[in-house]
């Protein structure tokens, strides 16, 4: 994917930042504590960065765990949506490639669900700055569990621009060879390691459409294909025993990848 077209849909989110908020998943508790484990603590308590922070998914995990946080999010919509949610948290405007940080001001930068939006070439050396030296870097992503049947039935009727390529553990753990963290380069960081966690969230069809409505494919489409996609999606939720009737249980993932700042 061209960076001018990685550009326009990392900015799509901001016309849907209240949906964002309310139907988007939080991560596994876990699989935050994998992220952060090896970081080093250069004062009494973790120093995190949330970059790419959205409207603070991640983030209030981790005010939730008692590190000091501080969020950074390009888009004026999510980021309000953020310190709404998380009054108490720091929130700044600037982006992964500009930093509002002193150098080495943090132990740990970690991205939910944002890291594939990052130019590594402009980002890595940035991250690398306000990292202290052994700091980690951890991406997460939030992917659905397609090893359950009706998963990958959804998959395949929601189509690409809703469920993306790596929006499942399939995809996702087929990617990772070639994500993200190892491309900020050698000199910068150590191998990536790689891990996931079960994570379950409790849906409706409704709640489920209304968060596939908020994927970056989705909110780019023209209104009538975007609503096409959508009753599709309905269709094949009403019709599957495991969805049609009231409250179900979404099997997902929260995938992680971390590194080293050398």
């Amino acid at each position: 994917m061209e960076q001018h077209e990685v550009s326009s849909l990392s900015s799509s989110f901001g016309s849907a930042a209240a949906a964002y908020a309310e139907h988007r998943p939080d991560y596994a508790p876990d699989a935050v504590r994998w992220a952060l484990d090896p970081a080093p603590r250069s004062g009494p308590v973790l120093r995190v960065l949330d970059l790419g922070a959205g409207t603070g998914k991640l983030t209030a995990v981790l005010a939730a765990s008692g590190v000091d946080v501080v969020a950074v999010e390009p888009d004026p919509a999510m980021r309000a949506e953020l310190s709404r949610e998380l009054p108490d948290v720091r929130a700044l405007a600037g982006n992964a490639e500009n930093i509002p940080l002193p150098d080495g001001s943090v132990d740990a930068v970690v991205a939910g669900n944002a890291m594939h939006w990052f130019d590594m070439a402009a980002a890595g050396p940035e991250i690398a700055r306000v990292l202290v030296p052994g700091g980690i870097l951890s991406g997460l992503w939030n992917v659905l569990d397609d090893r359950v049947t009706w998963i990958t039935g959804l998959a395949r009727v929601a189509g690409s621009a809703a469920v993306g390529p790596r929006d499942t553990v399939g995809a996702w753990r087929a990617a990772t060879a070639d994500l993200y963290l190892p491309r900020t380069g050698a000199a910068r960081f150590g191998a990536a390691e790689q891990n996931e966690f079960a994570h379950r969230q409790q849906r409706t069809a409704d709640s489920l459409v209304a968060a596939l409505a908020t994927r970056a494919g989705m909110l780019v489409m023209p209104d009538a294909e975007r609503r096409s996609a959508l009753a599709r999606i309905r269709a094949y939720l009403a019709a599957r025993e495991e969805t049609a009737d009231g409250e179900f249980t979404l099997p997902m993932a929260t995938g992680v990848l971390r590194t080293r700042r050398l």
